[in-house]
């Protein structure tokens, strides 16, 4: 249900000159009723200095919004689900501004209420997020150097800008707005999120992640976390001669491999840029191959023409008509897809997805949280046996060592930084153990002045076992790639 759905159900208008915090809706079941603080000492301008704007004065209260402003929004929030509850049209937000703007004006001549230009547009369009967007989150979501917002409980909120979290001066104004907010996202994706479940997983319109945990299983209130999705889309030049998180050695045989059709997983951390990393591989496939991509919360932005997108569901209130990511792979097998590309292995799916990748679907994709390659692969062992077959350890290991060629080790390093720190061949089985080649990696020197870690990518000198594959699928891959480099000077590193 959304904020305007809300409204109509529940209308509460504050009398006028009533000094409250937030927009004057219906208050959500378990939020806390906001009680207005005390206005914060703001120091007087020097004699002959112009008053300070509203705007001014509430970032002097140290990002609190002062009660003149917040009474203003109040009320001509209220005024607009008066009068236009019935005309308001969330596609036509050019039509909800000017309404806004009109109610504004009504509402300075009625009370002597004198507004910078700045100032009046700063609170339309603060009406105008919390009726139509996302309150205050919405400059946090405009800034394209904001990477991921963090809002640990409503008042605050990290932000991520080169990699690092930074305490934003933006809050919400009170729970009940970010409960608000949250259930107009979750509600998007036809999704959940009460007492009942507490923890849900959705997105935003343009691919954003979104992970929303509230009381009781979040002790200081709501807790929401968004992780952007770049508006621009990333190619295999970005992240080598922009990001340096690859070089074009590794960028040029990761495209062998993928149009090779060799099967490939990404593993790394927790915001490492595996999906990044994904997305971009996946440029590398040819455009007449049928793609079916399986994703808990839809991330992937394919750009072949032949892409189907299956995404899984959560049950329903009863504890029913759950979709989980297993389902969907399984159903990928009977509609003849050419790869299969799960968005991310986190339970039994893995066993799904190693047997697709054994039965004609070269070329799948997949990604995995691990630390290291060796890692990757013992933990996808551990993810084959929660698929509750009761299968023993040689099998599934000889299974992941037939199914997996490549692993692709991504990693969030100091500073913020992320780079493609291994490149490892699977080569077999030995001795019950599945045997891997590193066959390039990224080593670190130091750290710069900025704090942030710097090094080289270079080659370690082992030739894929496969180039004769490579080879024959028409990939002419040079020897000399898999050359190792030579540590460059200080001034080169990166």
């Amino acid at each position: 249900m959304g904020l305007l759905d809300r409204v109509k159900q529940n209308q509460t208008v504050p009398p006028a000159g009533s000094v409250s915090n937030g927009p004057a809706t219906a208050t959500l079941p378990g939020a806390t009723p906001y009680a207005p603080q005390a206005s914060i000492p703001v120091a007087q301008p020097a004699a002959g200095a112009p008053a300070p704007s509203l705007s001014q004065r509430g970032a002097a209260a140290g990002g609190e919004l002062t009660p003149a402003f917040t009474a203003a929004k109040v009320q001509i929030h209220a005024k607009l689900i008066e009068k236009f509850a019935d005309e308001i049209d969330s596609s036509n937000k050019p039509g909800v501004r000017e309404k806004i703007l009109e109610l504004a004006e009504e509402y300075f001549r009625s009370t002597a209420m004198t507004m910078t230009k700045n100032d009046k547009e700063r609170l339309v369009d603060s009406v105008l997020d919390d009726v139509l967007g996302l309150g205050p989150l919405e400059a946090l979501l405009a800034d394209p150097n904001i990477t991921e917002i963090m809002a640990n409980h409503p008042k605050q909120i990290y932000v991520e800008k080169s990699g690092e979290p930074i305490l934003s001066s933006v809050t919400f104004e009170s729970e009940r707005q970010m409960r608000q907010v949250i259930d107009r996202i979750v509600s998007l994706v036809g999704r959940r999120v009460d007492e009942s479940t507490p923890i849900c997983d959705a997105r935003l319109k343009d691919g954003s992640r979104v992970n929303v945990v509230i009381p009781p299983i979040a002790l200081k209130g709501p807790a929401l976390t968004i992780r952007k999705f770049a508006k621009e889309k990333w190619g295999p030049a970005d992240i080598v001669n922009r990001f340096k998180s690859s070089s074009p050695e590794i960028m040029t045989f990761l495209r062998s491999c993928v149009r090779a059709r060799l099967n490939i997983l990404v593993s790394g951390g927790t915001g490492s840029g595996k999906t990044t990393l994904l997305n971009i591989l996946s440029t590398f496939i040819p455009e007449n191959e049928r793609l079916i991509t399986c994703e808990d919360a839809a991330e992937l932005q394919l750009q072949q023409p032949h892409w189907i997108q299956l995404e899984s569901r959560p049950p329903n209130v009863e504890g029913k008509g759950a979709v989980p990511i297993r389902e969907l792979v399984k159903s990928c097998l009977r509609m003849r897809p050419d790869r299969i590309i799960v968005g991310e292995c986190r339970g039994g799916e893995a066993l799904d997805m190693l047997q697709a990748m054994n039965t004609g679907h070269d070329g799948s994709m997949s990604t995995l949280h691990a630390n290291n390659p060796h890692e990757c692969l013992v933990r996808l062992e551990t993810l084959v046996l929660q698929a509750g077959q009761d299968l023993p350890s040689r099998a599934i290991r000889e299974t992941i060592g037939a199914a997996i060629h490549l692993i692709v080790q991504q990693s969030r390093l100091r500073g913020g930084i992320r780079r493609i720190v291994s490149v490892a061949e699977i080569t077999g089985i030995k001795d019950g153990e599945i045997q891997f080649q590193e066959l390039f990696n990224f080593k670190q020197v130091g750290v710069n002045a900025e704090g942030k870690a710097v090094g080289y990518h270079t080659a370690t000198g082992a030739l894929p076992m496969r180039m004769e594959h490579l080879r024959a699928e028409g990939e002419d891959v040079p020897e000399q790639l898999f050359a190792p480099s030579k540590q460059p000077p200080p001034d080169k590193l990166y």
